[in-house]
């Protein structure tokens, strides 16, 4: 029994030291809105299905190894979600920032262009896949129904909640509040995201090292050790410390 919670605990440190090492990718993913019923309902189905997992995983190890898996696996299945959505989050989050200084070079091209300012946000979501272009072609399709451009500036930064959009909508709405020349405007947006992203990067580099000395501290050590002591108990059970020695 304690060889098997030893080496359980081992494989659990290890699973957990790869997951958190491991970089978030910056891809397109599609947006995916989640109200707090669907949510309700993914917890729900996940911790559903876990029990049946736990019971069945459970079921074939020890007593007490098993009702530990048991239990915690329908927890871990309603939790699944929610880690599964900020990952999601954390994706989207990436790619905004990644795109957004290009974005905005092409949406002051339009503006300078002589498009307004709807309409230069129209074409860049015509011409371009980013999720933000597409945010920004439907903000555009709300002005062109009625809905006032400063509404709509809003809304997008309340749906979006990223600092970078925060601060691209604020100042949208202050130029076309005072009559500001917009191109002027744009450009210092991408300029300001730029910094940003770059110091961004500059502190995540700065933050990877001591990130990876703590987990190989305080995961990836543990794991071999407990790996090290079930198979140091596993021998002692069955012949004594000095097979278990002559062994390593």
């Amino acid at each position: 029994m304690i060889v098997e919670v030893l080496a359980f605990s081992a494989a659990s440190a290890g699973a957990a030291a790869v997951a958190m090492l491991r970089p978030v990718r910056v891809r397109r993913p599609n947006r995916i809105a989640f109200g707090p019923q669907q949510l309700l309902l993914a917890r729900t189905g996940c911790a559903l299905l876990a029990v049946g997992v736990g019971l069945a995983v459970g079921a074939v190890l020890p007593e007490r190894l098993g009702l530990l898996v048991a239990v915690a696996t329908p927890v871990a299945g309603f939790l699944a979600p929610d880690l599964w959505l900020a990952r999601r989050r954390a994706e989207r989050i990436a790619l905004v920032r990644r795109d957004m200084p290009a974005l905005l070079d092409l949406l002051g091209v339009a503006v300078e262009a002589g498009l307004s300012l709807p309409g230069a946000l129209a074409e860049v979501g015509r011409r371009s896949h980013a999720p933000l272009a597409r945010e920004w072609a439907g903000l555009a399709a709300q002005v062109a129904v009625g809905v006032r451009l400063s509404d709509a500036l809003e809304a997008h930064r309340r749906e979006m909640g990223i600092p970078e959009v925060d601060a691209f909508a604020g100042a949208l709405a202050r130029a076309v509040r005072h009559g500001a020349p917009l191109a002027d405007t744009l450009t210092a947006q991408a300029r300001e995201v730029r910094l940003a992203r770059r110091r961004a990067v500059q502190e995540q580099a700065a933050r990877a090292g001591p990130k990876m000395q703590l987990v190989v501290a305080l995961l990836l050590v543990p794991s071999v050790m407990l790996l090290v002591a079930a198979a140091l108990v596993s021998a002692l059970a069955d012949g004594g410390v000095g097979r278990a020695l002559t062994g390593f």
